[in-house]
């Protein structure tokens, strides 16, 4: 699953295939690890479908590790931010696509007394200008916090 990209055609192809009441949700989530003692993050990205909203889901994904040159350790900011335009990204080709209304999940909490509480409004305000949808955050945003973590899992 490493640097292998998300085949768009095949999403497409698949929520096409999908009744009209199909959910599409959109989220990323990072690992950081040292490698070779260089400190790299492991980008995960899913792309969960929720045929007609109530038949189950399919997930797409995808992991790409970069060198991550965070200085701060406990204050994430760079990271979670490339997690924030990575799903960015991904949302604005898969709007060119398909018609599909996409949710888009943060893998940020709100809660001052978490790490990623310091990007939160940059977060939100990016995924607004650039996505033109109001983001999910923590506790309702399953899509980077559950699906990209059990991606991820898999990918190992």
């Amino acid at each position: 699953m490493y640097n292998k990209p998300i085949d768009l055609n095949r999403v497409k192809d698949f929520i096409d295939s999908c009744g009209p009441n199909t959910k599409v949700y959109l989220g990323c989530d990072s690992e950081r690890m040292r490698v070779n003692g260089i400190w790299h993050a492991d980008y995960i990205i899913a792309i969960v479908i929720h045929i007609d909203g109530k038949h189950g889901c399919k997930i797409f994904g995808e992991v790409t590790r970069e060198r991550d040159y965070e200085k701060v350790k406990n204050k994430p900011r760079l990271r979670l931010m490339t997690e924030v335009y990575k799903v960015a990204d991904m949302y604005l080709k898969l709007s060119e696509i398909i018609s599909n209304d996409i949710e888009v999940h943060l893998d940020i909490n709100p809660n001052l007394m978490y790490n990623s509480s310091v990007v939160v409004n940059e977060a939100i305000g990016y995924i607004k200008g650039m996505c033109n949808v109001t983001p999910l955050v923590k506790p309702n945003a399953f899509a980077a916090s559950y699906a990209a973590d059990r991606l991820k899992s898999l990918a190992a």
